[in-house]
């Protein structure tokens, strides 16, 4: 099988997504005949990477979830395969969608929406691997990961040798779908305390945003 990968996220090679792919296309290279190819859609330019969809016999399309829904540059990309709708050739497409919230649910809405967009593609759906918890993955050390990583390259492997995800797995690997209570509980601690601000309010530091973070630029614009 040959498979074109697409990494959505805006860190490019530097992402949660990369490392996810990486365990991901490990278990998909152990059938021996699959080939694939990888490319970051930050690093391309929009024509060509229509071009290398258009071409394809199988998709991979992963991202991170951004306030619920797909960082703008997948949406550009997804906006630019248009006039690519209802025609027969078009690949096989499966997702994976990553993000910070521990809890599946929070990227139900956007998976529906991309199985919606592989039939209005005339695409073979091959399913949505869904993963919260992941935002500092990279951070994390190995005991940490492990598991998640052996989840992803399992599915890889499955799919390579099927062109399939596996749904049991996917279950599997997609919990927490909602949050225990006492888990609630601590998060509500933590948002009191402010324990769960600590790594937000690093990166706006970081950054030169944090005296803005308060800032309301489209409310004082229009009341200007």
């Amino acid at each position: 099988m040959k498979l074109t990968v697409f990494n959505g996220s805006p860190r490019g090679k530097e992402s949660n997504t990369a490392i996810l792919l990486e365990h991901f296309l490990k278990g998909f290279m152990e059938t021996e005949a699959n080939s694939y190819e990888l490319e970051y859609i930050a690093d391309k330019e929009i024509e060509k990477l229509v071009k290398m969809f258009k071409n394809a016999s199988n998709v991979i399309l992963a991202f991170p979830l951004y306030t619920d829904c797909m960082p703008g540059i997948v949406k550009t990309f997804i906006d630019s395969l248009k006039h690519l709708c209802g025609k027969q050739d078009n690949p096989s497409i499966g997702f994976i969608v990553q993000g910070g919230f521990p809890e599946a649910y929070q990227s139900r809405f956007v998976e529906r929406y991309l199985k919606k967009l592989a039939k209005r593609l005339n695409c073979h759906y091959t399913g949505c691997a869904v993963k919260g918890g992941i935002e500092g993955t990279r951070m994390m050390p190995q005991f940490m990961t492990r598991k998640i990583f052996n989840s992803f390259y399992e599915i890889g492997r499955i799919y390579g040798n099927s062109g399939r995800f596996n749904e049991e797995l996917l279950k599997k690997l997609a919990k927490p779908e909602h949050l225990s209570l006492l888990s609630r509980l601590f998060f509500r601690f933590a948002m009191l305390t402010g324990m769960a601000h600590i790594y937000w309010n690093k990166q706006l530091k970081k950054n030169k945003a944090f005296e803005k973070r308060f800032d309301k630029p489209y409310i004082q614009e229009t009341f200007k």
